[in-house]
């Protein structure tokens, strides 16, 4: 199972973290989202798990979860925006996905995959623009995942 995991989109939704996140069978945005028009434009690439960030105060946004523990391809996935605020108690977790630093990082602590997709949205600093693609192969049970550079 492929899913797409954007974060920091900040209003902008490029056309590159589409093309990259066309062929995904589920879509999670890790926050900062800042308008619903961006979660229209990634619902009609695939369902979505969404998580409030941040700049996430408007009307039509700010009611969003701060957290969302879900379960895809046999993996429990906890997403939560600010890494900060990630539970110390993982138990059961295979995957956290976070975002608000803007930068892409995926590492694993303690058997659990860490995942920030960075920024797909405007560019900070000099960071890239980018997205993530986390794979789960349910009959191996493996999952990984990896950086997608949109603009270096």
């Amino acid at each position: 199972m492929r899913i797409g995991l954007i974060s920091d989109t900040h209003n902008l939704v490029r056309p590159e973290a589409l093309d990259a996140l066309r062929d995904c069978e589920h879509i999670i945005h890790a926050g900062d989202i800042c308008r619903r028009e961006v979660l229209d434009t990634l619902a009609a690439l695939a369902p979505l798990t969404v998580v409030r960030g941040n700049n996430d105060t408007g009307e039509t946004v700010a009611t969003l979860p701060e957290h969302a523990r879900i379960e895809l391809g046999g993996a429990t996935i906890h997403v939560v925006h600010d890494i900060a605020d990630v539970p110390e108690e993982l138990h059961g977790v295979d995957v956290v996905v976070t975002g608000h630093s803007h930068k892409p990082v995926v590492a694993r602590r303690g058997g659990v995959l860490f995942v920030n997709p960075g920024s797909a949205g405007p560019r900070r600093f000099r960071l890239p623009v980018t997205v993530a693609l986390l794979e789960i192969d349910a009959d191996t049970e493996a999952i990984d995942a990896r950086i997608v550079t949109l603009i270096a």
